[in-house]
């Protein structure tokens, strides 16, 4: 009876699902200086609202090991929806209520932070408990979504913001916020299957933590963070100061264009991974982003330096999803807890890479080149974590 329920629409609806979180990181940052001038808000607080939302996140990752199941997959998946829908609603309406501006606009931060958080952590072992064929590929796919939800927020608000002004971002938010309440009564239909079989149980956090196999997957998502992050934060730094242009157009040339490589990356593997080995596909992926590291760092034209970001955009979008799809084969029984430590290890990894080539930078007279040649250790420990891995579940096997 399961085969015949239409898990397309699961599918289809976590693919929404991580949209929902691209709006969640994106949107507000667009706001950043409209926050300034029309709240009087200093950007020293405001520059916060970035960091506590991934704290947040963090939080969420690693409280999910523990009370996600205890929740059941349907509830916890419909509720993140729900804040995060409510976090935007409530960007309109407590800045004025509360009086204090920054206040309202950090508690909503944090009530859509809960709800990433939390989307983060589900969507990936709802799609992997569905009964799909060649789930890398599905995987592949569904982490596209977020890049090209990322791309459809800057978008269609840059398009709003010029035609309707800025001013009236509060009707934005409002709109945005449609989107997870509507996902969130998809959820409530759609067939959401166990990520286990009846007669597994699964692994609990002792268990996980005395893996070898773990760690080394563990390592491999804090790489894949870091080796994305490490560029795309600081993308639109090189597209200004290189190419002498606005920021608008710094945003489009850089960070834009690294989401479109990157969500292009993730299609492309979706479309053809049943004829491509997932091991090699990641590891010429990590090759491929070192070059780009390289090319980024020691060539000193800015349309070479812009290049690289492109191809680092295309090279690092297999290793998230390509990292949980291993995961998720190589430890079958490893549950809830597997994929929210991963994706906790996947955030660590977004706030440390960027961390590190800008602490490089300030040490060496804000060279942004030198921070970018700092961070090449990512990829190159994320294919030896592949190595290592494979050496892993060889040995099992022959045991």
């Amino acid at each position: 009876m399961k085969k015949n329920l239409n898990y397309n629409k699961t599918i289809y609806a976590c693919f929404i699902g991580y949209i929902v979180q691209a709006v969640v990181n994106n949107f507000v940052p667009l706001l950043f200086l409209t926050f300034e001038k029309g709240l009087s808000i200093p950007l020293s607080k405001i520059t916060l609202l970035v960091t506590v939302n991934f704290a947040v996140q963090l939080l969420v990752d690693l409280l999910s090991a523990r009370y996600v199941d205890k929740l059941g997959y349907r509830k916890s998946i419909v509720l993140a929806h729900i804040f995060c829908a409510a976090g935007l609603i409530f960007l309109t309406i407590l800045p004025a209520v509360i009086g204090d501006a920054f206040a309202g606009i950090l508690i909503s931060v944090i009530i859509y932070a809960i709800g990433g958080g939390i989307i983060e952590v589900l969507i990936s072992p709802i799609v992997e408990s569905c009964p799909t064929d060649n789930k890398e590929k599905t995987m592949s796919i569904l982490h596209s979504f977020y890049c090209w939800g990322h791309m459809a927020v800057v978008l269609i608000s840059t398009v709003f913001f010029k035609v309707f002004g800025i001013d009236n971002w509060r009707i934005l938010a409002v709109i945005w916020a449609s989107l997870p309440l509507a996902n969130a009564i998809i959820f409530i239909f759609v067939p959401i299957a166990p990520l286990l079989k009846e007669d597994e149980k699964s692994m609990s956090l002792k268990e996980l933590f005395s893996k070898k196999l773990f760690w080394v997957l563990f390592v491999m998502m804090l790489c894949a963070g870091a080796s994305e992050q490490a560029v795309s934060q600081w993308a639109s730094t090189f597209a200004e100061l290189g190419l002498g242009v606005s920021k608008a157009i710094g945003d489009l040339a850089g960070p834009m264009s690294f989401a479109v490589m990157m969500g292009i990356s993730r299609a492309v593997y979706g479309k053809w991974g049943d004829r491509i080995k997932l091991d090699s596909f990641m590891v010429v992926s990590a090759v491929i982003c070192v070059i780009s590291y390289l090319c980024i760092s020691l060539f000193k034209s800015p349309a070479v330096c812009l290049i690289g970001c492109g191809i680092c955009g295309l090279s690092v979008g297999i290793m998230w999803p390509g990292s949980i799809s291993k995961a998720s084969s190589a430890i079958r029984t490893g549950g809830t807890a597997m994929f929210a430590l991963l994706a906790l290890a996947g955030d660590v990894g977004c706030s440390v890479g960027p961390s590190i080539v800008g602490f490089i930078s300030g040490a060496f007279n804000d060279n942004l080149k030198l921070g970018i040649l700092s961070a090449i250790g990512f990829p190159l420990l994320f294919t030896i974590g592949i190595i290592v891995c494979n050496k892993i579940i060889k040995n099992r096997k022959k045991a």
